[in-house]
């Protein structure tokens, strides 16, 4: 059995780097607007009407169901919160 090291947790399950590298994004963003609705003390229904989704919607995100969302929505969710997002890119280390 070999012992492999990986960066992030996606890296060691996903199936190729790009999948890996959008779970990332995907996770950051979900994390960010799941801290934005905790620390604003707004409901969930009331961020849902923020963010343009439903309450059952809001609620998929606030349990970390990742595979429901993808960056575009979660751009928009981020927009719409008033959130600025800002991406870098890197070249291989």
């Amino acid at each position: 059995m070999r012992n492999s090291q990986y960066d992030s947790v996606w890296d060691a399950i996903e199936d190729c780097p790009a999948q890996a590298e959008n779970m990332k994004l995907r996770s950051v963003l979900m994390m960010a607007l799941k801290h934005h609705i905790t620390q604003s003390g707004i409901s969930q229904v009331e961020a849902a009407r923020l963010f343009g989704v439903t309450q059952p919607r809001l609620s998929e995100l606030m349990r970390g169901k990742i595979d429901l969302f993808g960056l575009d929505t979660l751009v928009k969710m981020a927009a719409a919160a008033g959130l600025q997002v800002e991406m870098r890119v890197h070249g291989a280390a």
